[in-house]
């Protein structure tokens, strides 16, 4: 059996009126629903997404930032050696020159002179483009075993890669001053160095 459809009149949102079968107007209706139910799922989707994002962006950053709070509680400067005065030093070296023999290849060392009250600095070429320099007055009691105005000294010779401090029996590394055996609260005094243009700066 065929449905009849009536005409009637309908009022768009122009507020044009068109003239439209019931038929016509029942498919508009229900389309219509559809539509708008299709639209409400999209934006539903669409902000559960955007949500999801956003938490992410959030959790993200708190573990950034608990990473550096960690990181900056982890960073705790080391205390003064107040047993090492205060001397000035700024010295500059081609330690790839004959001058510097000793300097020339990756594993040499050497001793520097260098202004009072230092007792002289150990240069240390760790490879090709890295130095290390360390203050020869033994860091723990370094006036122990003076004899006068003569005061032990760090020594390496036969204790490389180790410089020992000959009156405590102490033994430091070479490569970052720390202490390998023996007793002692600080380790070996460090100055800064830097190597450019085939020279190199020892500097506090």
């Amino acid at each position: 059996m065929q449905k009849e459809c009536i005409q009637q009149k309908v009022t768009g949102g122009d507020g044009i009126e068109n003239v439209l079968s019931s038929c016509e107007v029942q498919f508009l209706n229900k389309n219509s629903v559809n539509f708008v139910l299709h639209s409400q799922k999209i934006v539903i989707q669409a902000s559960s997404h955007n949500e999801k994002r956003h938490m992410r962006q959030i959790v993200f950053k708190v573990i950034v930032l608990f990473v550096l709070v960690m990181s900056l509680g982890n960073c705790k400067k080391e205390d003064p050696n107040p047993n090492i005065p205060d001397v000035y030093v700024n010295i500059t070296i081609d330690p790839n020159s004959t001058i510097y023999q000793a300097l020339n290849t990756a594993g040499g060392w050497m001793y520097l002179t260098a202004d009072f009250p230092s007792r002289g600095i150990i240069v240390h070429r760790i490879n090709t483009e890295e130095f290390v320099a360390f203050e020869r007055m033994p860091p723990n009691d370094p006036n122990k075993c003076c004899e006068g105005t003569t005061c032990t000294r760090l020594v390496v010779d036969e204790f490389y890669p180790f410089a020992k401090d000959k009156c405590t029996g102490t033994m430091f590394s070479l490569l970052d001053g720390s202490i390998f055996e023996g007793e002692g609260k600080y380790p070996m005094t460090r100055y800064n160095t830097t190597y450019y243009g085939g020279l190199l700066r020892i500097f506090n």
